[in-house]
């Protein structure tokens, strides 16, 4: 069954793949002039680096780009899913062939999660840009809540569970949050730092957060890539910079540096994500 599911990645992702450079390919003349390529690559980097190792990439990946000057708000959901989608990918065959989960666990939840981002995606792109900023905002302070739980343990039992797979009543909560999830991600809220707070509150082992979040992102990413694609709501050149930069900040988290001491890290992130958060929201208010 694992092989199943690693075997329909490669066929969605290399789907995406094709209608991905063919996009490229078809506007290599209009690629945007105010981006810059090394930038967005070492954006790309950083963040899928920092990804590998649990943090996410979405909301960090947020602020980078704005920091920086480097996207215009409207297109920032769809850079996001469309740039991450092959990164995250090579995250998801990483985790699932070396952390053991139970199938039948996994695949609810990812074919829940996939639900979620077609419906999310075919909405979100057609967004006007202050409800895409109002949508961010939110988005960002709602993953820095979650991300602030998990360091100050306001969460009771927060990562103390053991199971590797869940039945009943707790299974279908799962798969009803992670449609959610799947929604979400593709307003730009990365599904990591909720979807390890659900795996945690529902007893599971935190290990086991790794293949079934990179998993449920990996497979929802392509489907919902694919709607902004076809809407032209995303940066051709910040996506390709961050696609290729990215998948070599996957590689050496997972197999150089596997494991770094994340809590200063952690803390700069919440600070950045709370503060773009604040600026995303002000400009949505604002006449």
């Amino acid at each position: 069954m694992i092989v199943g599911i690693l075997g329909a990645l490669v066929v969605l992702v290399l789907s995406f793949a094709v209608y991905f450079f063919k996009d490229l390919s078809t506007n290599k003349g209009s690629l945007e002039k105010d981006t810059n390529f090394a930038a967005a690559s070492g954006i790309g980097f950083i963040t899928n680096f920092l990804d590998t190792l649990g943090i996410g990439s979405f909301a960090p990946m947020t602020a980078l780009l704005r920091g920086f000057k480097q996207i215009r708000d409207r297109v920032i959901p769809g850079t996001l899913n469309v740039s991450c989608t092959i990164p995250v990918a090579v995250e998801a065959f990483i985790f699932i062939t070396v952390i053991k989960v139970e199938i039948v666990t996994l695949i609810f939840m990812v074919i829940a999660a996939v639900a979620g981002a077609v419906v999310g995606a075919g909405i979100v792109a057609k967004l006007s840009e202050k409800k895409i900023q109002m949508i961010m905002g939110i988005a960002l302070l709602t993953t820095a809540f979650f991300m602030l739980s998990g360091r100050l343990e306001w969460i009771a039992g927060l990562g103390t569970g053991e199971a590797i797979g869940l039945t009943g009543w707790k299974l279908i909560i799962a798969v009803i949050v992670n449609f959610l999830l799947g929604a979400l991600q593709s307003a730009g809220i990365g599904m990591y730092a909720p979807s390890m707070a659900l795996v945690y509150i529902l007893g599971m082992s935190p290990r086991v957060a790794f293949p079934i979040m990179m998993a449920s992102a990996a497979f929802t990413l392509a489907p919902a890539s694919i709607k902004f694609i076809n809407e032209g709501a995303y940066n051709r050149k910040a996506s390709l910079a961050i696609t290729l930069s990215g998948i070599v900040g996957v590689f050496i988290a997972a197999y150089i540096v596997k494991s770094l001491p994340l809590e200063i890290l952690t803390w700069l992130v919440i600070v950045i994500i709370v503060y773009t958060a604040i600026v995303l929201l002000l400009k949505a208010t604002s006449k």
